[in-house]
C-alpha cells in the first residue's frame, strides 16, 4: 500500500468520526511508503480534539481545504518526538511534555515515528495576531498549559453529551485558554474557565496527593491564580479544594486496606496520607464510610457492596 493510499484510509477514518463538516487537514505524504497513522477525534462546536498515534508519519501539512490559513493547530506531544519545519524558519523538534502551536496556512513539514500527541484545531482568527506565521513551542508544565490541558481533557470526555450552547461555551473557553498560553497570562476570573481551572487543580492534586505541602494555596500558586479564584472554580463542584484532597486520600487509604497482601497498618496509612494522627484518621474514615478502618477490613466482603463505598 502506498503512502497516498494509507493517507486515504486515515482520511476516511477522520470523516467517519467527524463528518464532512470537519474535513481532514490537507496533507501531502512524503516519498516513503511507510505511512501509518491512527486517530480518535471529537468535535466541540467548530473545534476538533484528536488523539493521534503514529508508527511513521512524514509529509507536508497545508491546512484543511475549507479553512485555508484560518485554523490554529496545537500539538501536545505525549510520546517520543514530533519534528516541524517551514521554509526560511528554524526547524523544531518537539519532545514529549512539550507543545507546538501554529497556523495551518503556511505549509508545514512534519515528521514523527512511534509518537503520540493530542491535537487541537481551532479557528485562528481570534488569536492570529499572537501567532502570525510563527511556529511556537513550549513546555506543558507551565500554569497556562496545565489550565488548557485540564479543559481539553474535560471537553474531550464530555463532547458527545454537550448541548449546542454548551459546546460553544466549551470551545470559547478553549480559545480563551489558548490566548492565555500565547500571552502567558491566563485570566482565571472568567466564569467559563472555572471548569478548566478546577480540572487542572484536580490533575495536579492527583500527582501530588501524598505531598505534605499540598493545599489550596499551593495549588493556586502552581496554577498562577489566586486562592479565591481557585475556591470559586470549585464552587459548582461536589467538593471544596480541601474536601477533594481529603476525599481522594481517604479513597486511596481505603484501597490500600483492601489489599490481600502487605496491608499497611492504620498508623502507617494515617502518616502516609497526611492525617494528624491515627485517631484523626479513624474518625474521618468512619464519618465517610460508616466503619472504622479495622471494622472495614474485618468485613472485607463489602468491598463490592453498597454504593457508598
Amino acid at each position: 500500500m502506498t503512502a497516498q493510499e494509507r493517507f486515504g484510509r486515515f482520511w476516511r477514518e477522520w470523516e467517519q468520526q467527524l463528518g464532512e463538516e470537519q474535513p481532514a487537514p490537507a496533507f501531502t505524504p512524503g516519498r516513503t511508503e511507510d505511512f501509518t497513522i491512527g486517530v480518535r477525534a471529537v468535535t466541540v462546536h467548530d473545534a476538533v480534539i484528536a488523539e493521534v498515534g503514529s508508527a511513521t508519519f512524514t509529509g507536508t501539512h497545508a491546512g484543511a481545504p475549507q479553512h485555508p490559513a484560518d485554523q490554529l493547530v496545537l500539538h501536545v506531544v505525549r510520546r517520543n518526538t514530533w519534528r516541524f519545519a517551514r521554509p526560511h524558519q528554524h526547524e523544531h523538534t518537539v519532545h514529549a511534555g512539550h507543545f507546538m502551536v501554529h497556523r495551518s496556512g503556511p505549509p508545514t513539514f512534519e515528521q514523527t515515528q512511534r509518537s503520540a500527541a493530542t491535537v487541537l484545531l481551532l479557528p485562528a482568527s481570534p488569536v492570529v495576531h499572537l501567532i502570525a506565521d510563527r511556529l511556537i513551542t513550549g513546555p506543558t508544565s507551565s500554569a497556562e498549559m496545565r489550565l488548557l490541558l485540564g479543559h481539553l481533557n474535560l471537553a474531550g470526555q464530555t463532547a458527545h453529551q454537550l448541548t449546542p450552547s454548551g459546546a460553544l461555551a466549551a470551545r470559547n473557553a478553549l480559545l480563551e485558554l489558548v490566548n492565555g498560553v500565547l500571552r502567558q497570562q491566563p485570566d482565571g476570573t472568567e466564569p467559563e474557565l472555572a471548569p478548566a481551572l478546577a480540572q487542572a487543580a484536580r490533575d495536579l492534586a492527583e500527582r501530588r496527593l501524598a505531598d505534605p505541602d499540598i493545599s489550596p494555596s499551593m495549588l493556586a500558586r502552581e496554577l498562577n491564580v489566586s486562592v479565591r479564584t481557585l475556591h470559586r472554580a470549585f464552587a459548582a463542584t461536589e467538593d471544596s479544594v480541601a474536601g477533594y484532597i481529603r476525599r481522594r486520600r481517604l479513597e486511596e487509604a481505603r484501597r490500600a486496606l483492601l489489599s490481600p497482601v502487605d496491608r499497611p497498618s492504620v498508623s502507617e496509612l494515617a502518616a502516609y496520607w497526611q492525617f494528624t494522627d491515627s485517631s484523626h484518621f479513624i474518625r474521618v474514615f468512619k464519618r465517610r464510610y460508616g466503619y472504622t478502618p479495622t471494622e472495614f477490613v474485618r468485613i472485607g466482603e463489602v468491598r463490592d457492596g453498597p454504593s457508598k463505598w
